[in-house]
């Protein structure tokens, strides 16, 4: 999953629509595949839209296209009088080889906290998870740090949300974190990858996993 042009939401009030293709190999432990990511963020005079699409393409035999998922989020500026806080409305869905992967619904408020050296865009959230009994919160961090005049991008997000474990009739916490490092040359291509660390993400999965990738980028 990734929340790349997200990073823009701490400009809400800018112009910008942008876009780009990813192509980032796996090096996780039974991972070895390719995974191809398409994202949009596109702002107007009342907010913003961003959306992505991910496929994994590790089908057996032919490496295929073999799982896909998608979000999509609309933020929308809220008229109070705390600047920059906006409404927002979230949507998640997928389906891999074992099943769908449920679909998500989520809606909270996004506000962006200045921590001097860089921005913070925090969603809290209201969850609505297909596999999950009840309601649950999630937090969504987001983080953007240009290095070098822009030359390097240092970007990320991290997601800790609430989940029914119906096994032990508990709620669980999840986390999931994609740190990101893009080298940039020009203004289209860049070369870097992320780290995705998560806990209780995966299927079947209790312990901290670890998946590193390196990739390509190209903005449109």
């Amino acid at each position: 999953m990734k929340k790349g042009i997200l990073l823009a939401l701490v400009l809400l009030s800018c112009s910008t629509f942008a876009q780009n293709l990813q192509l980032n190999y796996d090096f996780g432990k039974d991972r070895k595949y390719i995974t191809s990511t398409v994202e949009m963020f596109k702002p107007d005079e009342y907010g913003a839209t961003y959306w992505f699409v991910d496929f994994d393409f590790n089908h057996p035999g032919n490496k295929s296209a073999s799982l896909g998922y998608f979000e999509i989020a609309r933020y929308i500026r809220l008229p109070l009088p705390i600047n920059n806080i906006s409404a927002t409305v979230q949507y998640n869905d997928g389906t891999a080889p074992w099943g769908p992967l449920g679909h998500v619904w989520l809606a909270g408020l996004s506000y962006p906290i200045d921590l001097g050296i860089f921005v913070l865009n925090t969603d809290l959230l209201y969850r609505k998870d297909y596999f999950s009994e009840g309601s649950d919160v999630q937090l969504t961090c987001v983080w953007f740090i240009p290095i070098l005049d822009g030359k390097i991008n240092f970007t990320g997000f991290f997601d800790v949300w609430s989940m029914k474990n119906f096994a032990a009739d508990s709620r669980d916490f999840v986390f999931l974190s994609e740190p990101q490092l893009w080298i940039n040359f020009g203004n289209h291509l860049a070369l870097g990858g992320e780290v995705e660390i998560s806990n209780n993400f995966i299927p079947g999965k209790t312990e901290v996993q670890i998946n590193p990738t390196l990739g390509l980028k190209w903005n449109f």
